[in-house]
């Protein structure tokens, strides 16, 4: 869909800059964010003549690389502190436990933490964003086959590290033996 005038990019940008601001709002810095918006939209308008008949997963790829020159451990903190807010506010309306959601949290956050950036890439795309496989491949700059298997292996790294990070109590354990009381 090559953008031959001004006002078709003005187009594209009224249409895509929502999905933009929130795929950066989600990775990036607050203090970060516009430029980062600005510098994807400015790649956008240079390159105008090459975008795809749907530029949503390129400018979410632009956005990207953008970032890739941020700095990441910010990028990573920010967006685990979006989903935790979420999972705040959905664990308030169910009604849940808070003891027992803040425990679920802290063994989310950790095992999030321990993952690679690019595992956590992988899942931001699939979780957050919802994209498909194709859309999340451009993203990505790989196959639609590779970010697949990515995807699996980021789950199955995320369910490992959860499952290691959820204490075992000695009392609930099958193999727990009490120890026999003694009479003094």
């Amino acid at each position: 869909m090559p953008i031959d005038t001004e006002a078709q990019f003005t187009d594209v940008y009224r249409a895509h800059y929502e999905d933009v601001l929130r795929f950066v709002r989600r990775r990036a810095h607050p203090m970060n964010v516009d430029d980062i918006v600005g510098e994807t939209f400015l790649a956008a308008w240079r390159r105008r003549r090459e975008l795809p008949a749907d530029p949503r997963p390129w400018l979410f790829g632009a956005a990207r690389n953008v970032m890739l020159n941020a700095d990441r451990t910010m990028r990573r903190q920010a967006a685990l502190v979006v989903h935790i807010q979420a999972a705040e506010v959905r664990g308030h309306e169910r009604g849940v436990d808070a003891t027992a959601e803040v425990d679920s949290r802290i063994d989310l956050v950790a095992a999030w933490q321990s993952l690679a950036p690019a595992d956590q890439e992988v899942l931001a795309l699939h979780l957050w964003e919802g994209l498909g496989a194709r859309d999340a491949a451009t993203v990505l700059s790989c196959t639609r086959a590779a970010y697949a298997m990515r995807l699996t292996r980021a789950k199955r790294r995320l369910t490992g590290r959860i499952d290691q990070a959820a204490p075992s109590s000695p009392a609930l354990s099958p193999t727990h033996r009490p120890e026999p009381l003694h009479e003094v």
